[in-house]
C-alpha cells in the first residue's frame, strides 16, 4: 500500500536549491513531497474535524454563556490559530486529544500582545467582527500571505456599524477599538463572503435592533446554521438575505464536528479517476453549500453514492462511497462552472481543474477572480502548475480554460506555499508518468496536517 512518505532538506547549496529558491523560498528548507503513479484508492477513512465548522464553533464556545464540549475539532494549523488568539483574549480552554473544552461565561480582554492569525483568514476576518462588538483594544497581524489579501470587506461594514479599525492600506495588521453598543445595519455584500457575513453575523450580536447581510449569491452558511443550533435565531428568506436580532446571547453545549469535505474531495477525485479504485469516508460534513464538488463530480461521469445521513447543531454529516474507472465525459454545460456555483466551489476549484484535463473537451471556469486573493493566485499558479505537466491551458482575468484530456507528465510543482494548490496537484501526481516532486509541501499543515499520510494509507502502487 502507497510509497513511503519522503521528505527532502535541499541544503542550502546546489543547483536544485537555487532554482527551488527562486520559485518557492520557504524559510531555509525547500520541502519536498516526492509522489509516483497509482493504480487505484482503495479503503476506509474519517476525516479530522471540518475548519471551517472549527473556527466558528470554537468563537462560539469563547462567546457562550456556559460550558461547551467541542470534539473532533480541526487539526488544521489555521483553526491552532483561533484558538491562540481567543486564549490570548482571556478564554479558558482545556485540550485533550481531539477535545477543547471551553469554560464559558467568561468576557474577552484587552491582549497583552498582538493576536497573531498565522494564514488563517477566517480567523483573522471573523475574530474582527468579534471584537467588533467588544469593549477593547486588539490588533491583528498574521503572516505574509494574510497580510496580502484584502480587509477592506469587513471594515466597511464593520466600521458602519459603530467599530473603529486601523489597517495599513486595507491590509493586516489591523487595530480594532471595539464597541459593546454597536448599530444595526443592513448591508449587501459587494463580494460573495462567507467570512465577511460571519464578521457582521457574530457583531450583530451587540446591537440592538436587527442586522441583514444581504449576499449576491449562496456562500457557505456554517454560521446561520451554528447559531440557530446554540440558541440564537438567525434567518434567511429568498431574496438572499440573512438576518439576526440583537443583543444575543449563545448557549454552550457539546458538538462533534464533521469530517472535512474539502479535505475529503481530494481522495473522492482521485479515487474517480483511477479505475478500480473502491473508497469509503465515513462521517463527512455534507453541508449542501460545501459539498456542491461532488455533483459536479457526478456529472462529469464520477460513481459517487452519500448514504447514512444525519444530522448534528443543524450540520448534515454521512458517508461517502466513489467507485472508480467510470468514463469520465460530460455535455458542454456541465464542462462550464461559472455564476452562482463558484462561491460553494471555492476550495476544490483547483482540484476541478485538475480534474477537468482528464475529461473529454476539458473544463471552463470563470466568474472565479476571488481565486487570485487567497494564499496564493490560484488562477495562475493552477495553471502554471497543469502547463509543466503538459496541459494546454488559457487564462482569463476570472477563470481558466483546461483542455482534456491529457496524459499528464512528472514535473516539478511549485507549490506557492498554497495548500490547496499542494493537495490538488498531489492527486495530478498519482495520475501522472514518473514521479512528481511538490515543492513546499508542508504547507498542507495549514488546513490538513495528515494528508500525506492518508494518501499514501490509500494509494495501491
Amino acid at each position: 500500500m502507497g510509497e513511503s512518505r519522503l521528505r527532502e532538506n535541499c541544503g542550502r547549496e546546489g543547483l536544485l536549491y537555487s532554482i527551488l529558491s527562486f520559485l518557492c523560498p520557504i524559510a531555509h528548507i525547500i520541502d519536498i513531497m516526492k509522489l509516483t503513479s497509482a493504480h487505484q484508492i482503495s479503503g476506509r477513512l474519517q476525516l479530522p474535524g471540518d475548519k471551517s465548522i472549527s473556527h466558528r464553533a470554537a468563537l462560539i464556545a469563547a462567546l457562550a454563556s456556559s460550558r461547551t464540549e467541542i470534539t473532533n475539532f480541526s487539526t488544521a494549523r489555521d483553526c491552532a490559530s483561533t484558538v491562540a488568539c481567543l486564549r490570548e483574549l482571556g478564554i479558558s480552554i482545556e485540550q485533550t486529544n481531539d477535545k477543547l473544552i471551553f469554560a464559558g461565561d467568561e468576557k474577552l480582554v484587552t491582549p497583552q500582545r498582538p493576536l497573531d492569525c498565522g494564514n488563517s483568514g477566517s480567523t483573522l476576518r471573523i475574530l474582527t467582527g468579534v471584537l467588533a462588538g467588544q469593549d477593547l483594544t486588539a490588533e491583528l497581524t498574521g503572516d505574509e500571505s494574510l497580510s496580502s489579501r484584502p480587509m477592506r470587506r469587513i471594515i466597511e461594514p464593520l466600521e458602519l456599524m459603530g467599530a473603529k479599525i486601523e489597517s495599513t492600506g486595507g491590509h493586516a495588521p489591523l487595530k480594532v477599538h471595539g464597541s459593546a453598543k454597536l448599530s444595526p445595519i443592513s448591508y449587501k455584500l459587494p463580494v460573495a463572503s462567507a467570512q465577511v457575513k460571519s464578521a457582521i453575523l457574530f457583531a450583530g450580536l451587540n446591537t440592538t435592533g436587527r442586522t441583514t447581510v444581504i449576499e449576491t449569491s449562496p456562500s457557505r452558511d456554517h454560521t446561520e446554521r451554528l447559531f440557530n443550533g446554540f440558541g440564537v435565531p438567525v434567518k434567511t428568506d429568498d431574496a438572499l438575505a440573512v438576518i439576526i436580532d440583537g443583543p444575543a446571547r449563545l448557549s454552550g453545549g457539546a458538538i462533534t464536528i464533521p469530517g472535512d469535505v474539502s479535505s475529503a474531495a481530494y481522495f473522492v477525485a482521485a479515487a474517480m479517476l483511477l479505475p478500480g479504485s473502491d473508497l469509503t469516508i465515513e462521517r463527512v460534513g455534507l453541508n449542501p453549500t460545501r459539498a456542491k464538488f461532488l455533483e459536479v463530480l457526478t456529472s462529469w461521469g464520477a460513481e459517487i453514492s452519500v448514504t447514512d445521513v444525519q444530522s448534528e447543531r443543524n450540520e448534515p454529516f454521512g458517508t461517502i462511497k466513489v467507485s472508480g474507472g467510470v468514463n469520465h465525459k460530460a455535455g458542454e454545460s456541465e464542462r462550464t462552472l461559472s455564476g452562482a456555483m463558484i462561491p460553494a466551489l471555492i476550495d476544490e476549484l483547483p482540484l476541478l481543474a485538475v480534474v477537468g484535463s482528464q475529461i473529454e473537451g476539458g473544463i471552463r471556469i470563470r466568474d472565479a477572480a476571488e481565486l487570485r486573493h487567497k494564499e496564493s493566485d490560484r488562477l495562475a499558479t493552477t495553471a502554471k502548475n497543469l502547463r509543466v505537466m503538459g496541459v494546454e491551458v488559457e487564462e482569463f482575468e476570472d477563470g481558466i480554460f483546461v483542455s482534456g484530456p491529457r496524459r499528464l507528465q512528472a514535473a516539478l510543482i511549485d507549490s506557492h506555499s498554497d495548500h490547496r494548490i499542494a493537495m490538488a496537484f498531489s492527486v495530478a501526481a498519482l495520475l501522472a508518468n514518473g514521479e512528481t516532486q511538490i515543492a513546499g509541501s508542508e504547507c498542507v499543515a495549514i488546513s490538513f496536517p495528515e494528508f500525506y499520510a492518508l494518501l499514501d494509507s490509500l494509494a495501491v502502487r
